[in-house]
């Protein structure tokens, strides 16, 4: 892709560095962000453009790592004289929870998404965990996408639930973890919830529910799906939106929202998902091929019932 074609998925969300510690070590300032794990899995299923904001300290050799993956990065600005958003972080010893250190969003905070013309005709776009205003934003810059997946997380649905709630009628399909699930409908059950997220307006709820897997639901579709059993959990940041390159990924190369497509969607997202947590950011997804893919989904496959 040269800037000028239309991508197969557009991505939109944050580009940052991310400090990690989890019990498998540290690292500072890798690569990171919502945006840079979605575009870097997806581009290994579709064509994928990349909308987001970079400070000038943002190095070449991360924007390298796009290009090598196959990632337009036409929709990408680069504010010279600005610092690229930072976020540390701590993991606990069984890595299901997290604390933030500190969050320093520098250009992110007047990140104002604007699509390169050739963007706007993609027929799928996956909104990346940003605020609802600018998905919303993003969501009336494109002309008919067949498919728009949007993520959300607690922060939103606390503080910004009247624009949250405007935009996920708007969306075909929403996907949430379990815990962001009860806090949205107030359910305890998470199908009960996932059927109140129905109720809202997207066809498909999709809820995470780490280490045990996942479940999609639609108003005549269900399905469910584990995790890949991983021996040894390294980093699990990124992991879930890695999951959702996989889903818009499968069905941008599809062509279609059949159950088959649904289905190869799941399986494709958890084996894409079990890539990132091996490893610290995304070192380990960056170097995953086609044929590594297909190795996984054929192993995962043979263990599922």
């Amino acid at each position: 892709m040269n800037g000028t074609e239309t991508p197969d998925v557009v991505v939109v969300g944050s580009i940052a560095f991310d400090s990690i510690e989890t019990p498998a070590g540290k690292r500072p300032k890798l690569m990171g962000g919502s945006a840079s794990y979605t575009a870097t899995a997806c581009a290994l299923l579709a064509r994928t453009g990349l909308v987001g904001v970079v400070g000038g300290d943002f190095p070449e050799a991360y924007l390298d790592v796009f290009r090598g993956a196959g990632v337009d990065l036409a929709g990408l600005e680069r504010v010279a004289d600005g610092k690229t958003f930072h976020w540390d972080g701590t993991y606990d010893a069984d890595m299901n929870n997290r604390t933030t250190n500190c969050t320093e969003l520098n250009v992110f905070a007047d990140f104002d998404p604007v699509l390169p013309e050739a963007y706007r005709k993609s027929p799928c776009l996956c909104l990346g965990n940003i605020a609802p205003a600018l998905q919303a934003k993003v969501l009336d810059q494109m002309e008919a996408p067949r498919f728009t997946l949007l993520d959300t997380m607690n922060l939103w649905i606390d503080q910004t639930r009247d624009d949250l709630m405007k935009v996920i009628p708007r969306v075909d399909m929403l996907i949430i973890n379990e815990h962001e699930t009860r806090e949205l409908t107030g359910k305890d059950s998470l199908l009960r919830g996932a059927r109140d997220i129905l109720a809202m307006g997207p066809r498909y709820a999709l809820v995470k529910k780490g280490e045990h897997g996942a479940f999609l639901m639609g108003r005549d579709f269900y399905a469910a799906i584990p995790a890949w059993p991983l021996e040894r959990l390294a980093d699990p940041t990124g992991a879930g939106d890695t999951f959702s390159a996989g889903i818009v990924g499968t069905v941008a190369a599809a062509g279609n929202l059949d159950a088959a497509t649904l289905k190869q969607a799941l399986v494709n997202a958890t084996c894409l998902a079990s890539f990132t947590c091996e490893a610290f950011g995304i070192e380990r997804l960056k170097d995953v091929t086609k044929a590594d893919l297909a190795a996984r989904e054929a192993a995962f496959r043979a263990i599922l019932p």
